[in-house]
């Protein structure tokens, strides 16, 4: 089960994280310290920014013009670039609170504008524009290089998220700790590193070279023919409501634990990683999992997670219950594994080969991008309504998303049924339209 080439791609896959991991989470203490927390939110907008823009253009480069394992290289090179420039573009930024008579969409859309324009979020934005297309390009050569996904795979991205706890511990044991500026050296350094590595990488031809690109080819459209699918369907609108709640985890979750003192060797982002150790035991077991509950109820219980792990940080809140919030960040493993591994999963089998690297390039789009955006938004203007002078009403912030994801994880278990008729999607010729 575990070849050579396995390893060749864990090898990849442990890097590919770790660039993520070693400054990601830990950013909010730089940002901090270096006083311009007012950018906190464009901070992790970057990110579904770029996964708007770029993985349908560069998916379709993979499949037609270049080898992917070279788009690989040339995207981790710049972006480690970017990262190692980020730091030197540091300067303090505030934002004054919006007028109290200001409209919801000026609160939500218009007033944390300017931050987009700061020099340090442009030099991360350069960078997401590299790094988020990615992580379904190399999702799509590890299934392309891989003789049995289910089983296999698991192994595979579990070296992933060795590499993110190994780079969130990293930063720890640097001179400031999650303060350092040192933590985007690394991280860059890492994406340098890869993108030398992935030269090396099995070779991964584009699947449909020489051949005439059509419209929808070009633009990254071809996979929207999944859409006949109901279940796929109820899975990608599902998907795209969950991720909208899991953007506050991703942006605030480390400042709620550094803020209740829940800290492990000084560091807020150290605690951060338990959450991803417990990642590597269920992704370990996850090909036991799906022999017992399938796709569907592997992905309920992922949902699920989401909101208990809420439901735990709302009731730690105000007596900062520290085993709640531990156990909460330990959810992890089921959250991201049975939700976001068991989807990447999903969608290869429901893809043909085909369009591939597109509709994992969709489905990064439509959660990392538009679903995690659209949060990251309204999590900053949610988190800015709870927060008074005596600090913020961290019981009603993780409230409210736990309530939202209890009402996708209903309907969701209520409208997707697999059957097995779609389920020969993957394999089924009338899943790529004809060339024009």
């Amino acid at each position: 089960m575990f070849s050579p080439n396995t390893l060749r791609l864990a090898v990849m896959m442990f890097l590919q994280f770790f660039v993520w991991g070693a400054w990601y989470v830990s950013m909010t203490g730089f940002i901090n310290d270096q006083q311009m927390s007012a950018v906190t939110g464009a901070a992790y907008s970057v990110g579904p920014l770029a996964a708007i823009i770029a993985p349908f253009f560069l998916g379709m480069v993979a499949d037609r013009f270049f080898a992917t394992e070279r788009v690989l290289s040339a995207l981790h090179i710049l972006g480690g670039l970017a990262l190692f420039a980020a730091p030197s573009f540091a300067a303090s930024f505030e934002l004054q609170p919006p007028p109290e008579n200001a409209s919801l969409f000026y609160k939500l859309v218009l007033h944390d504008l300017p931050a987009y324009t700061h020099p340090f979020i442009l030099a991360l934005l350069v960078h997401m524009l590299c790094y988020m297309p990615t992580l379904g390009l190399s999702t799509s050569l590890a299934f392309h290089n891989l003789d049995d996904q289910e089983k296999q795979f698991p192994l595979v991205r579990v070296a992933g998220t060795i590499g993110w706890i190994v780079g969130n511990i990293a930063v720890s044991f640097l001179p400031a700790k999650d303060k350092s500026p040192e933590q985007f050296y690394l991280a860059g350094g890492a994406a340098i590193l890869l993108g030398l590595y992935s030269l090396t990488l099995p070779h991964t031809p584009p699947p449909q070279k020489g051949k005439k690109p059509t419209l929808g080819q070009i633009l990254g459209t071809d996979s929207l023919v999944l859409f006949r699918s109901t279940s796929y369907t109820v899975f990608i609108i599902c998907s795209f409501l969950l991720c909208i709640p899991l953007a506050g985890y991703y942006a605030y979750a480390r400042t709620y634990v550094e803020s209740a003192n829940v800290l492990i060797n000084g560091s807020a982002t150290f605690t951060m990683s338990l959450g991803q150790m417990s990642e590597v035991f269920f992704m370990l077991v996850m090909p036991l999992f799906f022999a017992f509950l399938g796709v569907k109820w592997m992905l309920a219980v992922g949902m699920a997670a989401w909101v208990l792990r809420y439901g735990l940080f709302a009731a730690a809140a105000g007596d900062q219950i520290t085993w709640m919030i531990v156990l909460g960040v330990l959810l992890h493993g089921i959250c991201y594994d049975f939700f976001f591994v068991t989807g990447m999963i999903y969608v290869d089998k429901k893809a043909h080969k085909e369009i591939r690297s597109q509709a994992q390039g969709f489905l990064v789009l439509v959660t990392q991008g538009l679903g995690l955006g659209l949060g990251a938004k309204l999590f900053a203007a949610h988190v800015m309504m709870h927060t008074t002078d005596q600090g913020i009403d961290w019981r009603t912030v993780w409230l409210y998303p736990a309530v939202f994801a209890g009402i996708v994880l209903v309907a969701f278990c209520a409208l997707f049924w697999d059957r097995p008729e779609e389920a020969t999607l993957a394999a089924s010729k009338e899943a790529v339209p004809a060339e024009a």
